[in-house]
């Protein structure tokens, strides 16, 4: 027996007036595994993002998250997900328990007290817990805003560019982060528009180009694509970033829909 995706995207469509942002996206995500969406600004990444979080609805195909059809069973999509924007939603005239304690509060769970305490340990947040939220670094921030969105333990979660403004460090702290909810079973569909980013946590990867999926598949499978260039008597594996580039047509010209590896801006919704 093979075990149903825990997201189930097919032919999914979109358009904004006389702009089609997606043109029939098609993948599968598995359940427990980290699934990287990667593609320029204006892609189309938040938009599907959006769409499987039930926050906007498509003009054509079908999705379904956690076995629920994202626009017949909308209310259960919401009680399987959590979303994490690219910019972390924390207050900070709170101190980090507090954040935790209001959104546990909110869902109406038992003991929000002993959850943010939890989640502040396995953040590792409990020495700063005390604190505003406000003196709170880049990457303490988003590893707050992460485990506010774990709160009552969904069983996947959206995280739309994570790393959006961090610095060096601070993305390393979030990539642990990934790799841990990972680790403990949640499915995770990542947008990144980071090459590193999706070659260091993803599973599998889907590159989206124009509005489609136009490669799908693990690290060593698009690397593949390429031939390994050789010198001397060393053989190179193509990286992800010469696939990706090969893939969508990039002459190497200086573009503003190029992926940036090195800072990244706010796409286009």
């Amino acid at each position: 027996m093979t075990t149903a995706p825990a997201i189930h995207v097919q032919g999914v469509e979109k358009s904004f007036k006389d702009l089609h942002v997606l043109r029939g996206v098609d993948f599968d995500v598995a359940a427990g595994s980290i699934f990287a969406l990667l593609g320029s600004n204006g892609a189309g990444k938040t938009t599907v993002v959006r769409i499987l979080s039930t926050l906007l609805k498509a003009d054509a195909g079908t999705a379904t998250v956690h076995g629920f059809d994202v626009a017949a069973s909308a209310g259960d999509v919401r009680q399987s997900i959590s979303l994490t924007g690219q910019f972390a939603a924390v207050d900070e005239v709170l101190t980090g328990r507090e954040n935790l304690v209001l959104v546990a509060k909110l869902r109406h769970l038992k003991n929000p007290g002993a959850i943010a305490d939890d989640l502040l340990a396995r953040f590792a947040l409990t020495d700063a817990g005390g604190r505003k939220a406000a003196t709170y670094s880049g990457g303490m921030r988003r590893r707050l805003d992460i485990a506010m969105s774990l709160i009552g333990d969904p069983p996947v979660i959206f995280l739309d560019e994570p790393t959006t403004g961090l610095d060096p460090q601070a993305r390393l702290e979030v990539w642990q982060t990934v790799k841990d909810l990972a680790k403990g079973g949640t499915t995770v569909l990542l947008t990144t528009q980071y090459l590193d980013e999706a070659e260091q946590l993803a599973d599998r990867i889907a590159i989206l180009h124009k509005g489609t999926i136009i490669q799908n598949g693990t690290l060593d499978e698009l690397t593949q694509l390429l031939p390994p260039a050789k010198v001397e008597y060393i053989e190179k594996q193509p990286s992800l970033e010469e696939v990706f580039l090969a893939l969508v047509g990039d002459t190497g010209a200086s573009d503003t829909n190029t992926v940036d590896t090195a800072s990244a801006g706010k796409e286009s919704r």
